[in-house]
């Protein structure tokens, strides 16, 4: 059974890698089989990694209004990516953990493992680039000292959530808690579902 520990070192490991050219067209490596777990994880954070640098772009104040268009439009591709894969990876906890009769007054919990994970990843990459500014020579000292009391808040809801993790896995393998899976059923990309897209097919 993996741990939250091993979870954030994945994310960790997609986070350094990505970092090595720092480049959004930069093409993933996943150096796990697709057949493991850590697949999967290491798929994700990459995902979160990559938007995250869109997400900086965008916010160019110089950027052309039709690039800074077409970059919307890659992160919400990578939006729906991201869903997709932590939909999947919930659907592998559920079949992991599909023999398991939970005890008569189990509890459904607020949130699913793999959107705690989702939360995770995230945080890996705050928690990265928090450090990254805290460090930065070229700044301030008040500024190093401001992002250093961030990154100390940062990692503290780290470790909070990573017991959170932890906590919800082994409740949910004791039968304390059972899982209970809502598809995210976004409409905005669904040309069925979005009228500026339905519309536009007439």
């Amino acid at each position: 059974q993996m741990t939250s520990t091993q979870f954030f070192n994945i994310f960790e490991q997609s986070i350094k890698d990505y970092h090595v050219y720092d480049s959004i067209e930069t093409e993933i490596k996943n150096p796990y089989n697709k057949d493991q777990f850590e697949y999967l994880l290491y798929q994700k954070n990459w995902i979160d990694t990559v938007q995250w640098h869109l997400e900086d772009i965008i916010r160019d104040p110089e950027i052309e209004p039709a690039e800074a268009l077409k970059i919307k439009r890659v992160i919400d591709a990578s939006n729906q990516k991201r869903t997709d894969l932590v939909e999947f990876i919930d659907g592998y906890f559920l079949n992991k953990y599909k023999d398991i009769k939970p005890i008569e007054n189990a509890t459904l919990n607020s949130e699913t493992v793999a959107w705690a994970l989702d939360r995770l990843s995230i945080l890996a990459l705050k928690i990265f680039h928090m450090s990254e500014e805290a460090n930065r020579e070229s700044a301030e000292q008040s500024h190093k000292t401001n992002c250093q009391n961030k990154l100390d808040v940062l990692n503290e809801q780290k470790t909070d959530l990573s017991t959170a993790i932890d906590q919800l896995i082994e409740d949910i393998e004791n039968g304390n808690k059972y899982m209970k899976i809502y598809k995210q059923m976004k409409m905005y990309n669904d040309e069925e579902l979005n009228p500026v897209l339905y519309k536009a097919k007439k």
